[in-house]
């Protein structure tokens, strides 16, 4: 039997939670070809929203930490659309990380490497990715972090 995302979390001190269902009129992924779309997650923790601005009270280790919540978030949508399976994913190939920030911050890289970092440890090298840090004025449900990402499947069988 092959290792699950749910699985290589938990080795890392997380719980993979049920994926979402989407907040409005949108699929919280699509399957096109080889390539994967997950749409945006933001950071939850144990189904409470982590909320706030970096520059505006939240510290870069809690918007590292709020990063690597929303990467779980992530992670729980690729479970879903793989049956769980690790080794379904061959790369991930970029992730967009969207930081609530005020304008003079500038640290956006140092929180989305909360990500970043995770999806190393959950996939080795096919963590590895081409990524996007940008600072925006707000998120939804009051977030500090969302993330969406594009990852590489092994072709359907």
């Amino acid at each position: 039997m092959s290792e699950t995302i749910a699985s290589r979390l938990s080795t890392l001190g997380h719980r993979l939670p049920e994926a979402s269902a989407p907040a409005a009129n949108y699929v919280s992924t699509v399957r096109a070809g080889n390539l994967l779309v997950v749409s945006g997650q933001i950071s939850v923790r144990n189904g409470d929203i982590l909320m706030g601005m970096l520059g505006a009270g939240i510290s870069i280790e809690e918007g590292r930490l709020a990063a690597e919540y929303a990467a779980i978030s992530v992670l729980s949508q690729i479970a879903a659309a793989t049956d769980g399976s690790l080794a379904a994913v061959r790369r991930v190939v970029r992730l967009g990380v969207f930081i609530a920030s005020t304008a003079d911050f500038a640290e956006q890289s140092q929180v989305a490497n909360g990500a970043s970092d995770l999806f190393v440890e959950v996939f080795g090298e096919a963590g590895r990715h081409a990524r996007a840090a940008v600072g925006v004025a707000a998120l939804p449900a009051g977030a500090t972090v969302e993330i969406d990402a594009l990852v590489e499947l092994e072709p359907a069988a």
